[in-house]
């Protein structure tokens, strides 16, 4: 497969990253507005704890402010409520994220509802969820945001065409499917029960794998000619004993070969996925100062 035909997710996400920081240098200078963003971790997870140092880099190199707070595996939930309701409370907090997953003895939809929804940058409370299934102004999962900005840059305009999602998470599947109703897509969403799976895929424009399976779609489920973008990200053995690599939902090699865009992974959709959380929070930020948002 031709390198043009690789979605390339992390110079997608280095281009955003641009854009967001012109943003914030541009609200610093006339509206002396600093986005922040404050990321909780609780517990030793050790791919979390990737995620959040990450995450408090590229806050930083964006020209924002990053507020870490790191919490023993021991705490409770009514203490981890307590630090939610002063985040809230913060007039320098603009976007609140709760790294997922929390231990066992938190309940993660109450701390998920307890996060105001305006800094809901992940875009997982309830009320963040109903406005985008309505169409209404909403914070989206950065996930399924970054999978649609991809698609319109590699695509243009999306009316019309028919898009499967294989996945139907809170996290990624149903946001997704709403972004691309409201993009005039045609829509399925399609999961493991789904009945005769290889050929609803076949039917796909465009085809979103996020089923959290390494390399189930295979090469003769893709429509010749599909947009392929890979969610997963599964950890499998690799060739050198000892050693794991990572794949996604997609078998790559195969699907490239019919695709006539395809995400890899690494580096396709995951890059896209810290930029999205940056370019939210500075839209939270603008809306709860009651300025205009920038074009990102």
């Amino acid at each position: 497969m031709a390198d043009e035909n690789i979605i390339d997710g992390k110079a997608f996400a280095e281009t955003l990253r641009g854009r967001i920081g012109d943003a914030v240098t541009s609200l610093k200078n006339d509206h002396a507005l600093t986005p922040g963003l404050a990321v909780v971790l609780v517990g030793e997870d050790p791919a979390s704890q990737v995620y959040v140092r990450n995450k408090g880099k590229q806050t930083i190199a964006c020209g924002m402010e990053s507020f870490e707070h790191r919490l023993p595996d021991s705490t409770t939930q009514a203490a981890l409520l307590e630090l939610i309701a002063q985040l809230n409370a913060d007039d320098s907090v603009h976007g609140i994220l709760v790294q997922l997953p929390l231990p066992d003895h938190i309940e993660e939809q109450a701390v998920i509802d307890a996060v105001d929804p305006e800094k809901d940058v992940d875009g997982f409370h309830v009320i963040n969820t109903g406005r985008l299934a309505t169409g209404a102004a909403a914070m989206v999962p950065c996930t399924p945001l970054g999978c649609l900005m991809m698609l319109q840059d590699r695509l243009g305009d999306l009316s019309g065409l028919e898009a499967v999602i294989v996945g139907r998470s809170n996290i990624v599947g149903k946001p997704m499917a709403a972004l691309l109703i409201s993009a005039n897509c045609t829509v399925t969403v399609a999961h493991s029960r789904t009945r005769d799976l290889p050929a609803v895929c076949r039917r796909a424009d465009i085809l979103v794998a996020a089923v959290g399976r390494p390399e189930m779609i295979r090469g003769d489920w893709i429509k010749p000619g599909a947009t392929v973008i890979d969610v997963g990200i599964n950890r499998v053995p690799a060739a050198e004993e000892g050693k794991m690599r990572l794949v996604g939902d997609v078998a790559f090699e195969e699907a490239a070969a019919v695709a006539s865009a395809i995400t890899p992974v690494p580096g396709g959709v995951g890059p896209m996925t810290i930029a999205v959380l940056l370019r939210n929070t500075v839209i939270a930020a603008c809306r709860q100062a009651g300025i205009a948002e920038p074009t990102l």
